[in-house]
């Protein structure tokens, strides 16, 4: 099969290949008119059952394993996941099943089964715009664009689980596929699935999610906040400027930067609980450039992360009131921007206790492992705020080596995870559905 590009206007070679997807017939092409040809990896949870899906693995793979690397070579940046959006589409509307693309032209809903129970699967599509350094036969045809987050991984499980699922004899209830464009950027494409439908009638939703800290066949769980609500904040000064041997004649714009950078964070930390996980870390500041000069402008950009949900509601009028305060006495003009990024991904129990009966069933009994709770944020947070669900880090690291971490150049990881993540998504909707 060729993936073709959807959008209408888009430039392309006279075979029809798009040319703004890196998308390609050639030497580094993996799918194919006569299909992909790859050597298959080992199946870490080969003859857990069920039958069905059990014969699945063992004739699909080397699919899973190439779909991957045709994904991984052709990254597409978020809310511009259109050949992905298409490879999906094809190979699910090939069994017979009916995918629906969300209203923005990329992601991808698609129910299988029947009943009135509906347990949803969430993977992500997106790649980052970094420029990979890997080095690997299938890296990245994108200039500036990689997948170095594993959202690569985390679409071909879902697809893989999908078109498994699709075999079952008999399902107890539907299974819904949520294939979400743009996780990287806030506040997150999930909103966009979200607004589309993708969560009527949904009674569980589950996710997972790379972890190059976990080996394969190991799955990181955790009832609980297990990623941060992660907010941006935006400050801008004004000043009339002036010479810096009359600071009493105008406002010090940089003195003031600095009593916002120091003081800020020490407020937030007397105004929160403790307890909550809270933190305010400065990433970005600039401000004039003459060393006798105060500047009339001034920038300051961080994040701002808590775990703890009922304390990131009130945070936005805190950090407002705070600043306020602390620039009153200075004389220096302001205006905040606060950005409202994701809430904190919050495990249920009982979601959880389903997820862990769902990795022990696809992978044994010494698969599970806990897991820390994250600074991170992540977008599945809004799915959590309509339904009850849980999230998994699964183990990507071959055992030995280096620890590729994620949103670097270099992170990669060991292809038998794929199938893995396939076996927990898979026995993770049943034991939701049983």
């Amino acid at each position: 099969m060729t993936v073709l590009d959807s959008r209408p206007g888009v430039p392309r070679e006279p075979d029809g290949r798009s040319r703004s997807t890196g998308d390609s017939t050639g030497s580094t092409a993996l799918i194919t008119e006569s299909g992909v040809s790859m050597t298959s990896v080992q199946d870490v949870g080969a003859g857990r059952g069920p039958f069905w899906l059990d014969d699945w693995l063992r004739a699909n793979a080397a699919d899973v394993v190439g779909w991957r690397r045709h994904i991984h070579a052709n990254p597409e940046l978020a809310r511009h996941e259109y050949a992905t959006t298409e490879l999906i589409v094809r190979k699910l509307r090939a069994v017979g099943l009916r995918p629906t693309v969300l209203p923005g032209g990329t992601g991808v809903v698609c129910d299988i089964g029947s009943g009135p129970v509906c347990v949803a699967l969430r993977g992500d599509m997106d790649a980052l715009p970094l420029t990979e350094a890997t080095g690997l036969p299938y890296s990245s045809t994108v200039d500036g664009v990689a997948h170095a987050c594993g959202h690569d991984a985390h679409t071909t499980i879902l697809l893989a689980a999908g078109l498994a699922l699709s075999t079952a004899p008999e399902l107890p209830g539907r299974v819904r596929l949520i294939f979400q464009p743009a996780e990287e950027v806030m506040p997150g494409g999930a909103l966009d699935a979200i607004a589309a439908g993708a969560l009527e009638g949904v009674d569980r939703i589950f996710g997972l999610h790379c972890d190059p800290r976990l080996p394969v066949g190991r799955v990181g769980t955790r009832v609980g906040a297990l990623t941060s609500a992660a907010d941006l904040i935006e400050l801008r000064l004004t000043s009339p400027g002036g010479h810096t041997s009359r600071p009493h004649l105008t406002a010090d714009l940089v003195h003031a930067l600095g009593t916002v950078i120091t003081s800020l964070p020490s407020v937030l930390s007397r105004r929160v609980d403790p307890r909550s996980g809270t933190v305010l870390v400065w990433g970005a500041v600039h401000a004039g450039e003459a060393a006798n000069a105060v500047p009339q402008e001034g920038l300051l950009r961080g994040t701002l992360r808590t775990a703890d949900h009922d304390v990131w509601t009130e945070l936005e009028p805190l950090v407002a009131a705070s600043v306020e305060s602390l620039l009153a006495p200075t004389g220096v003009g302001f205006e905040l921007d606060y950005r409202r990024g994701v809430p904190p991904v919050v495990c249920d129990p009982d979601s959880t206790y389903l997820l862990r009966a769902g990795v022990e069933a696809a992978l044994g009994d010494d698969s599970l492992a806990g897991t820390e709770q994250s600074s991170g944020g992540e977008d599945f947070g809004w799915y959590l705020q309509q339904a009850p669900g849980a999230f998994a880090r699964l183990g990507v690291w071959p055992g030995e080596g280096a620890m590729r971490d994620l949103h670097q150049p270099t992170f990669e990881l060991d292809e038998r995870a794929l199938l893995a993540g396939t076996r927990v998504m898979v026995h993770t909707a049943l034991a939701a559905l049983a």
